[in-house]
């Protein structure tokens, strides 16, 4: 039987770290088999576009997050969801439509590149004020160059206006705001979702 794919994406400092054990925890409690995964991935190209994003810039850049994204499906995702795991990714193909146009990509470009990645059941978008955000990332320190003061305005932004393309390309999207929700109330938002979604798959 096969298995749940959720993803969780949004701004830096919305709380997808936070949020995804808690909700992986939650899950398991419930009595699903949970699969915690993040993008870029573990392996070594996942590794390579992580930590070296002040080397790799625009298309070199998207090829490299994408050529990432298809060895993972292959190697980690597909499996896992193939016996019937529920898999939870930190990080998908909605953060490369925002990133990878910030780093001045073209759209369509992005778009057709991970035209053959697999669709999540649900993609869950996480949202704040970039004031919010902002004070956050200063806090806790940035984790790339797309993380600095005043980065969240435009990336709040773009995953506004895109949104509806995501969902014209196959992502079922649930938008979540972090900065009025809780995590505790997040997980428990994101679990009905799962929920609901497991019992129609298996009545189908």
């Amino acid at each position: 039987m096969s298995g749940l794919f959720i993803t969780v994406d949004g701004p830096g400092g919305t709380g997808k770290s936070t949020l995804l054990p808690l909700l992986g925890t939650a899950l398991e409690t419930a009595g699903h088999h949970v699969h915690l995964t993040r993008e870029p991935s573990d392996g070594p190209l996942g590794r390579a576009a992580r930590e070296r994003t002040s080397d790799f810039h625009g298309l070199s850049l998207a090829c490299l997050v994408a050529a990432d994204r298809f060895h993972h499906l292959a190697e980690e995702i597909q499996p896992a969801l193939a016996r019937g795991r529920l898999v939870l990714c930190d990080r998908y193909v909605p953060s490369s439509y925002v990133l990878q146009v910030l780093d001045g990509v073209p759209l369509e470009y992005v778009r057709r590149l991970n035209a053959p990645a697999r669709r999540p059941d649900l993609a869950v978008l996480l949202t704040a004020a970039p004031h919010l955000l902002d004070a956050r990332l200063r806090e806790r320190g940035t984790h790339s160059r797309f993380e600095h003061d005043g980065s969240s305005g435009p990336e709040v932004r773009l995953y506004d206006e895109l949104a509806s393309v995501l969902a014209e390309d196959g992502f079922p999207t649930f938008k979540l705001d972090s900065g009025e929700f809780s995590p505790q109330a997040a997980v428990q938002a994101i679990t009905c979702h799962a929920s609901a979604l497991l019992s129609r798959n298996q009545a189908e």
